[in-house]
């Protein structure tokens, strides 16, 4: 959701405030037109991953135990599906893993900062719904790319690295590595190779598992918007745009996501919101990715649904000071609901409602 302060815009837009028509990748996988793009939206760096839109059978191999010297891998098959978001400055990559234990889903989580001018890719393990893990960041140069960040493994810290190759072949595939010695060696973990199944994606065949909470949200959606100018200062003027949304499920139906763009009055706006379920506490996590600030994803809202309400809160900043962020949603038909955000200054005692958005969905 967009914030007036230096942090980045809060996901709670939650996922699916006016959205984008999923830059190409998203609308068509429900059989909807691409949205239009304005001239010069799409620099060229919008491009690097079109090479992975689509559907596509992946081959796996894995090493089984890591940074123990071991040489014994494990090879499994699986499933993968990649929109673009944010007008091709961003991605969803959402993945089924045959594990030899059981079914794996996961997704990946990508965008291009152009202030740091690098990708940033998130990690989100449907074992552990409630955190995204740090991201490794960086680019392509000709058919290969490169992504570096920190991160932990089995408490120890370590340096992690994806790499691409061949991304424009007929059968592009990638690879994990880490380093205990800040990257001066390297093991390798993980290797997939991709063969396409389709040129547009698809959302990957649900769990049987998953809770249907969000199951009116899937699809394409025109939205109204009324958001406040100035929050927690006494004002009543406000803001009226519209914007569009396209959500779809992922994680085997334990998560969605929204690509989102708001009409601002200052220009258009776009973000991507990212949801997932945590069986273990029956809570739903949303995450907020602000397309003015995209090497950054935001604190999570979380909760859930009841009696054709949900409700979502977490903590958050506005022009300094903590404060807590509520999202709600409500009237939902299968052709409308409206979501709500507020903000409260005294812990949750009275609330300011700031943002208010109405969905209607497209024919």
């Amino acid at each position: 959701m967009e914030r007036e302060s230096s942090l980045p815009a809060r996901r709670d837009v939650v996922a699916a405030l006016g959205a984008m028509g999923a830059a190409m990748g998203g609308a068509a996988a429900f059989g909807l037109p691409g949205l239009a793009l304005a001239q010069g939206d799409q620099p060229a760096l919008a491009h690097d991953w079109d090479w992975l839109v689509g559907s596509w059978d992946v081959w796996h191999r894995r090493l089984r135990e890591r940074l123990v010297g071991s040489t014994e891998w494990e090879e499994f098959n699986g499933k993968s599906a990649l929109w673009l978001t944010l007008a091709g400055l961003g991605t969803i990559d959402d993945n089924s893993l045959d594990l030899p234990g059981g079914t794996y889903r996961g997704l990946s989580i990508r965008a291009f900062d152009p202030a740091a001018g690098k990708w940033s890719i998130w990690w989100l393990d449907s074992r552990y719904p409630t955190a995204i893990d740090a991201p490794v960041r960086g680019g392509f140069s000709g058919d290969s790319g490169t992504f570096i960040g920190e991160d932990q493994y089995k408490g120890r810290p370590v340096t992690a690295r994806f790499r691409w190759f061949e991304t424009h072949s007929r059968r592009p595939h990638w690879e994990q590595a880490l380093s205990t010695d800040g990257g001066k060696s390297w093991e390798v973990n993980w290797v997939n190779y991709f063969t396409r199944t389709a040129a547009t994606p698809t959302p990957l065949p649900p769990s049987g598992v998953a809770p249907h909470d969000w199951d009116f949200l899937v699809g394409r959606w025109d939205v109204r918007h009324r958001k406040l100018k100035r929050r927690l200062a006494g004002s009543n003027d406000w803001d009226a745009f519209d914007g569009t949304l396209v959500n779809w499920p992922v994680l085997g139906g334990q998560g969605n996501v929204g690509d989102n763009i708001m009409n601002f009055p200052a220009g258009p706006y776009r973000g991507v919101g990212i949801r997932a379920f945590d069986p273990a506490t029956r809570l739903w996590s949303s995450w907020w990715l602000d397309g003015r600030n995209p090497g950054a994803i935001a604190p999570p809202v979380r909760g859930s649904f009841a009696d054709g309400v949900g409700t979502f809160i977490g903590d958050d900043v506005q022009d300094g000071r903590p404060v807590k962020a509520r999202v709600l949603w409500s009237r939902i038909t299968p052709q409308s609901a409206r979501w709500e955000q507020a903000l409260s200054a005294d812990d949750g005692k009275t609330w300011e409602t700031n943002w208010v958005s109405d969905f209607t969905r497209r024919a």
